[in-house]
């Protein structure tokens, strides 16, 4: 199934209330921030970013999700800008995000490693980035997410982070997700946070 097939109904099937893990990271976000939400879907972290006074961009590859994040966005009255992007060709600025936020972003591993890289090449010095995704260890929960080992993560897999952003926050474990009706029960996760480091070189 397409992710325009999926997001092709009324109903937001991720919900439309944000990620709880990106919810509680509130106090490192600042008005004006500008913010980009990658493999965003159908817009519901983007919207709530937005909600905070921040500056928010989103990417996905589905024209249906971003279509749906522009009709939450109206409904919630704030807005959004949308691109149609392909992750796997995304064309990464350089320092030009204060904060890049991915919820549940699943790819193979080479556009998984070039989208990380991409990250440190996009955030500002200073800046963070925000995940959560689910880790290998979810396909034994089957309570949401990729049913392919290879598009689930790894910690080894962040490692491709640590010479340009300092991590603040890890997490490899098991939380509750009530999200739609497409995420639900206890589910395995990892969660990262890092700040790109002042004296960073762009990737």
């Amino acid at each position: 199934m397409s992710w325009d097939q999926r997001f092709d109904t009324e109903e937001y099937v991720y919900g439309e209330q944000p990620n709880e893990f990106l919810r509680h990271q509130g106090h490192l976000l600042n008005d004006g921030m500008k913010v980009l939400a990658i493999a965003e879907g159908e817009g519901r972290n983007a919207v709530w970013l937005a909600e905070q006074g921040l500056d928010v961009e989103m990417w996905d590859y589905s024209r249906v999700g971003l279509e749906k994040a522009e009709r939450l966005a109206v409904r919630r009255g704030v807005v959004l800008t949308t691109h149609l992007v392909d992750l796997a060709v995304a064309d990464w600025p350089v320092a030009t995000y204060d904060v890049i936020v991915c919820i549940f972003g699943h790819f193979p591993k080479d556009v998984q490693t070039a989208v990380l890289k991409g990250v440190t090449r996009a955030l500002k010095p200073g800046g963070f980035f925000m995940t959560e995704v689910y880790s290998e260890a979810q396909l034994e929960l089957g309570t949401g997410g990729p049913k392919d080992q290879a598009l689930l993560y790894t910690p080894d897999d962040f490692e491709v982070l640590a010479d340009s952003l300092e991590t603040l926050h890890f997490f490899d474990g098991v939380v509750e997700r009530q999200e739609g009706r497409l995420h639900q029960g206890p589910s395995a996760v990892i969660q990262y946070i890092g700040q790109k480091r002042a004296e960073s070189r762009d990737m």
